[in-house]
């Protein structure tokens, strides 16, 4: 509060030392102006001057360099436009307050030395006290011919002091609206794009961070709606302390799933355990506020969740470059989001405070930086989808795809030999003597013959195959257009390669059973499986480390050592 007070008296002193008062506004032939350039501002520190004191007080001052935002601050603010209309007819106008968040707005129209007109009205009264239903402040205004009228307006709001006022001729503004309504209608409608979008994947893979994006998303949007005034217009018009209520309610909902979504997206306990704790005793906090904003007033609790915010966008960009620097490559998408969202809120956060200009840009980079990073996170989550879809096709052990996306190979490959009638071979192989290489070394080094076979099974392989890990110790190998001489071959190079190749403390061998379409009577790929698990049997029972055909083409081949 202190800041706002001193930044705001800073600047007026600075207007002070350039000139001492705006000029009188040819209101004429005006089309539109924006008047933060030709206005003068007087503070009211205490909140206690009325309208005659106004008229009468010496302390106006033009807005220096035009910039009007004061940040929060606890004066009333008062506003001074000189007009003029030369014109021999009668001038319509509007004034336009461009930032929908002030509590309390008065102006009054004083023409000959007498108040004209007054209008009370702000976002902490109803909203039909508005002399035009919009979300933005809209004063309807006629100049007589040939007259001088001086408008007074007093502001005063316990949020931020953003002053963005301008003049328009009704058919001017009314094109500018219908533009406005245009980005509106934009902005929103792909915030519900990308919520329906993110819901049809969450029903689709049941993931938890795409729920706590939904939500994260959800909230934002709300809170853009009631931060553009119109879910004020639109939803509760007749109850300004909602109004107001609703927007620490749904910050501090946006808060809370951000970090819901942060922790989860990033695997926040697996990441960086005293990060998670810290995330996660800022999400109590941001419920604690949450509920307090039913029972403290505004003024007194948007300073605190103003600092819960910075520590909440601290704690998640430290998250998300600890899984950068991890190589977590979900995190790229993640900072990337959150980069350009930081952009838009600095510059927003800049205006606020009055460091620059209140103007559409600056009021609307926060929106525009949330909708881009929205945009990122689907992308994010979109990766994760992916991510997702590899690991349930994806044997963790060995990285070879597993049983599941084997078979769905093999019925893919038999489709395809319908119209081609392209021979399919499958090789399939069991570990000889597995269970004694486990209680002999253990587990951990069973694991790495596991992961060694995988190794010399994917550089026997090109093109078409495919290699997978059909469960426990069994491999199977898929060659399209191979005959069963031609897949008996390189069963029996990959055989060798696993016994030269395998094996820190004695020779690992494996036993395989190859099977072809051509062998006869395989006309399924259950009967193909069926054929190679007979060979495979055979082998075993010969000796193991061999290769067996299921139609025995080819001699067996002998034991190696």
């Amino acid at each position: 509060m202190a800041i706002g007070n001193w930044l705001g008296s800073a600047l007026l002193a600075l207007g002070l030392m350039s000139t001492a008062q705006a000029a009188t506004i040819e209101a004429g032939d005006l089309e539109q102006l924006d008047l933060n350039g030709h206005i003068s501002l007087l503070e009211d520190a205490g909140r206690a001057m009325d309208i005659d004191e106004a008229r009468i007080a010496q302390g106006y001052a033009p807005a220096p360099g035009g910039r009007t935002s004061f940040g929060f601050t606890e004066s009333a603010w008062w506003v001074r436009v000189p007009l003029r209309n030369s014109a021999d007819t009668p001038r319509e106008l509007v004034l336009r307050q461009d930032y929908p968040l002030i509590d309390k707005i008065d102006l009054w129209v004083v023409r000959d030395g007498v108040v004209a007109s007054h209008i009370a009205t702000g976002d902490r009264l109803p909203f039909d006290t508005r002399a035009i239903d919009h979300r933005d402040f809209l004063f309807p205004l006629t100049l007589p011919a040939r007259s001088e009228t001086t408008l007074y307006l007093r502001l005063q709001t316990d949020g931020a002091m953003n002053i963005g006022l301008s003049l328009h001729r009704p058919i001017t503004l009314l094109s500018r609206l219908s533009l406005e309504q245009l980005a509106f209608g934009l902005y929103f409608g792909g915030f519900f794009v990308l919520i329906f979008y993110n819901l049809f994947i969450f029903l689709a893979v049941r993931d938890r961070p795409f729920l706590f994006y939904l939500l994260y998303a959800t909230s934002y949007g709300l809170y853009f709606g009631i931060h553009d005034g119109l879910s004020f217009q639109f939803l509760w018009p007749d109850h300004p302390d909602w109004a107001n209520t609703s927007l620490l309610v749904m910050l501090t909902l946006t808060l809370t799933f951000g970090l819901l979504f942060t922790r989860s997206f990033l695997d926040g306990p697996r990441l960086a355990p005293r990060l998670d704790r810290a995330a996660s005793a800022l999400q109590a906090l941001s419920i604690l506020a949450l509920l307090a904003s039913f029972l403290v007033p505004y003024r007194v609790l948007i300073a605190p969740v103003a600092y819960l915010t910075l520590a909440a966008t601290v704690v998640i960009l430290a998250m998300g470059i600890l899984g950068l620097l991890r190589r977590q490559v979900s995190a790229r998408y993640f900072m990337i989001a959150w980069a350009v969202l930081l952009a838009g809120v600095l510059v927003y956060m800049c205006k606020t405070f009055g460091w620059l200009p209140h103007n559409a840009l600056t009021q609307n980079a926060f929106q525009i930086g949330s909708l881009l990073e929205m945009m990122l996170l689907s992308l994010a989550l979109a990766h994760r989808v992916r991510e997702l879809s590899h690991q349930s096709r994806t044997d963790a052990l060995t990285q070879l795809v597993n049983r599941r996306a084997f078979d769905e190979t093999v019925e893919r490959e038999f489709d395809r030999r319908r119209k081609s009638h392209v021979a399919i071979a499958l090789l399939v192989a069991d570990v000889d003597h597995f269970k004694q290489v486990n209680d002999r070394h253990g587990h951990a080094y069973g694991d790495k013959v596991l992961r060694r076979i995988a190794d010399v099974l994917r550089e026997c392989v090109d093109g078409r195959d495919m290699v997978g890990r059909y469960g426990g110790e069994e491999f199977a190998v898929l060659f399209p257009g191979l005959d069963a001489s031609a897949a008996a071959a390189r069963a029996e190079q990959i055989r060798q390669a696993v016994q030269e190749r395998v094996g820190d403390h004695s020779p690992v061998t494996i036993s395989i059973g190859v099977a072809s379409t051509d062998d006869g009577g395989i006309d399924s790929p259950n009967a193909l499986f069926r054929a190679a698990d007979e060979a495979l049997y055979r082998a075993k029972d010969r000796g193991r480390n061999r290769v067996v055909g299921y139609a025995e083409a080819l001699p067996e081949s002998s034991p190696a050592g």
